[in-house]
């Protein structure tokens, strides 16, 4: 009797129930979020701890430097996740390792020449931002350890976006979870235990980055075997691909901040408690929406396997479920935070113009965050799908043309109303951003077929979302 060929090794995302892929992912994805928050938060507050304010207002330096290195880092990650999970979906094993590999490659050849420009530069950059005397000097000294260990940070990222591009979302939720779990314990030992004060929270990263890294190759390397040894074809081959989506995806993550900065200058023409106000939201927003936060890194794997496997159904699919998941979300929330905004102001101590800002931000501004989980969703797709550079314009739009027009014109009536205005830019791109999205994936064979993917949309497929006389989102045409 002759023997039974092994099965064809099916990659993840292109099977089974996409809304349980978006809810797994998404989900995890979220915690691994928290735990990143979470890092940032327990080093802010054993520094706090040490009771002088220049240390506080260093770290505060130090993190605004720190969030265009985690940028770059985030943008590379992108773009690796997006061209193995592509492979994946494809089928082609070995093609997909040499992705993965290329990718980690580029990682750390770009993080290291980051470092060589940035480092000779930390004084002029930290003055640039406003810092003087000793807290400008406590800041160098700690960017000076922390800076050096980004290799370390955008490798350990990098691989656990190869992991979500594998679907082992569990396991790309370790490599962030022991970052956090590590800072709680480290933290403290090297502040307090052998009172390094500063010093010790850099050298802190630094340790914790070692061991994002160390949890990273165990999953990519020993448990799913996804590297490979690179060749000199490969490197270049990978090059052009990787770089149309990583240049767009850095240049898409660093829009947000100047659109904060704009409201942070509007709002604080109302005084202080205005500004401490702005900065409560600030804080809930990750807690509350790390779900949201998540989307993009979430989905971005399912729509990358599901498009190289040429199941454009699916991707349509998954667009949609993320969508009904996020409305759900949000709205579990958004109650949430209406019932609880009186215990939150007072837990803050927030009083005047900071306790109408934060009750107006539960009450009213985190309904509009449905709208900046289509914004996520979209520039996930965007980025996946072959179209990057959407994903920068809508970025960019909502960080500008969002952001100035409305909340210029809002300030009118007061810090409230410049939340409002905010929030109303959020519900306009995000509206532009989905709809843009399914007309991307109402076009997307035409896409496939110059990326030489075959389309296979079975009958089954169809649904009174996407097929038949007046569809909802769009039917694709596959002939």
């Amino acid at each position: 009797m002759a023997e039974e060929a092994a099965p064809e090794k099916q990659a993840t995302f292109t099977h089974g129930s996409t809304m349980r892929h978006v809810l797994v992912m998404s989900s995890t994805g979220a915690i691994g979020l928290l735990a990143i928050f979470f890092v940032d938060l327990a080093n802010l507050f054993y520094i706090s701890l040490l009771g002088q304010q220049a240390l506080a207002a260093a770290i505060g330096f130090a993190s605004t430097v720190m969030f265009f290195t985690v940028s770059i880092c985030i943008g590379f990650t992108i773009a690796a996740t997006a061209i193995t999970a592509r492979a994946i979906g494809a089928g082609d094993e070995e093609d997909a390792k040499k992705r993965a590999t290329v990718s980690l490659v580029y990682m750390l050849i770009m993080t290291v020449v980051m470092v060589i420009i940035v480092y000779p530069l930390l004084r002029p950059i930290l003055n640039l931002l406003g810092a003087t005397g000793e807290t400008l000097e406590i800041a160098l000294g700690f960017m000076q350890i922390v800076i050096v260990s980004a290799p370390l940070l955008g490798l350990g990222m990098c691989m656990a976006g190869l992991l979500r591009a594998q679907g082992d979302a569990k396991r790309a939720m370790y490599v962030t979870l022991t970052s956090g779990a590590s800072a709680a314990f480290i933290d403290p030992l090297l502040i307090f235990g052998l009172d390094l004060g500063v010093t010790g929270a850099a050298l802190s990263v630094v340790v914790v980055r070692f061991m994002f890294v160390a949890i990273g190759i165990y999953g990519v390397w020993f448990v799913h075997r996804m590297l490979a040894i690179p060749d000199l074809s490969a490197i270049r081959n990978v090059f052009t691909p990787f770089m149309i989506i990583a240049v767009p995806a850095v240049l898409t993550q660093i829009a947000t901040p100047f659109g904060n900065a704009y409201v942070t200058g509007a709002i604080s023409q109302f005084g202080d408690d205005a500004v401490a106000g702005w900065a409560i939201a600030g804080r809930i927003m990750p807690l509350a929406f790390a779900g949201i936060f998540s989307l993009s890194g979430a989905v971005g794997p399912i729509l990358g396997q599901n498009y190289g496997a040429g199941r454009i159904d699916r991707v349509r699919q998954t667009i949609v479920d993320s969508m009904i998941a996020s409305a759900f979300y949000v709205a579990a929330m958004w109650i949430l935070l209406v019932l609880f905004s009186p215990l939150i102001i007072t837990v803050f101590g927030a009083t005047g113009n900071a306790a109408d800002l934060v009750w107006f931000f539960c009450v009213v501004v985190a309904a509009s965050f449905l709208f900046m989980a289509a914004l996520f969703v979209a520039n996930a797709a965007f980025n996946n799908l072959g179209y990057p550079y959407l994903s920068t314009i809508f970025n960019w739009g909502r960080a500008t043309l969002g952001v100035i027009p409305f909340v210029y014109v809002a300030q009118n009536w007061g810090p409230t109303g410049v939340l409002a205005g905010w929030s109303l830019g959020g519900v306009v791109f995000g509206t532009l951003a989905i709809v843009t999205c399914f007309a991307v994936i109402k076009r997307l064979p035409e896409r496939a077929a110059k990326d030489g993917i075959t389309i296979s949309v079975p009958p089954s497929a169809n649904s009174p979302f996407t097929s038949g006389k007046g569809a909802l989102f769009g039917r694709i045409d596959t002939e």
